[in-house]
């Protein structure tokens, strides 16, 4: 099984990049607005809709407020295919995202891992753009 990990320190307080990650229906329009364009919450999965019009299904495993952790598993609408697929976000006190996945088969890990750093990229940018100025 390939474990990918991103981290990136995200310029926001981390009680702001927590609250962004675990809005789970917002993510069109908090944390990838452009790369998902709806967001859909049924039965504790989260259905994310893009531009193409792939819908990728998700269950949403734990939101751990304590923690700042939030888990999820894609199960259908992965691309590149996947046979399995665990994945968690982690705000840590100085502001840091960590995000890590675990993903089968092995020979998705460098697509996924390219997606991945686009998408934190991505996520950075929106949430340092949300960020109240002082």
């Amino acid at each position: 099984m390939a474990s990918i990990r991103i981290e990136t320190l995200v310029a926001a307080p981390p009680d702001l990049i927590w609250d962004v990650i675990s809005d789970v229906g917002a993510v069109h329009e908090r944390l990838l607005p452009g790369r998902v364009v709806d967001t859909k919450i049924e039965d504790g999965r989260r259905f994310l809709t893009f531009p193409d019009g792939n819908v990728v299904e998700e269950l949403i495993v734990s939101i751990d407020d304590e923690a700042r952790r939030l888990a999820y598993a894609v199960v259908a609408g992965a691309r590149p295919p996947l046979i399995h697929h665990h994945a968690s976000f982690e705000v840590r006190p100085d502001g840091t995202l960590v995000w890590r996945a675990d993903i089968l088969p092995d020979t998705a890990a460098g697509e996924v891992e390219i997606r991945m750093r686009y998408g934190a990229a991505e996520m950075k940018a929106a949430i340092e753009s949300a960020t109240p100025t002082p």
